[in-house]
């Protein structure tokens, strides 16, 4: 999966059987140009037009495509970021909240080998580094 555009995400919504109307196009539209680190709240401000209700929903569905990714940030509040790749893993500025997506064969690698200890199936996991960025830093 690479850089997700509008296009891309109506593609996902009615490949699920959702009706891509005219609000939920506005919601699609801030989602790509703002990219990641945003909240729900911060989209429902941008779109004052759009009703809270068709935001939560539009984030809901993406989330079960597996296109947006939500965070879980150190103060607890839930951020959401496009999916760049199909599996990785973030790194979150606790400083100004910029979130960069990574994958790393490391890590996979030792995901495989801790599957071999526990018992039952790994079905899936999720890694966020918590950093300051190099904005941030200077």
């Amino acid at each position: 999966m690479a850089h997700m555009t509008q296009t891309d995400l109506i593609a996902t919504l009615e490949d699920r059987g959702c009706r891509v109307t005219g609000p939920r196009r506005d919601v699609l539209a801030l989602l790509v140009h703002k990219g990641s680190a945003f909240s729900a709240e911060e989209v429902c401000a941008d779109l004052p037009r759009v009703g809270r209700a068709t935001i939560y929903r539009t984030i809901k569905l993406l989330l079960e495509a597996g296109v947006l990714c939500k965070l879980a940030l150190p103060d607890g509040a839930p951020k959401y970021s496009l999916a760049r790749y199909d599996h990785h893993h973030h790194a979150v500025c606790v400083q100004c909240g910029a979130v960069t997506d990574f994958r790393d064969s490391t890590i996979e690698r030792l995901m495989r080998a801790v599957g071999d200890e526990i018992p039952g199936k790994i079905m899936g996991h999720r890694l966020e580094v918590y950093v300051t960025c190099q904005q941030c830093l200077k």
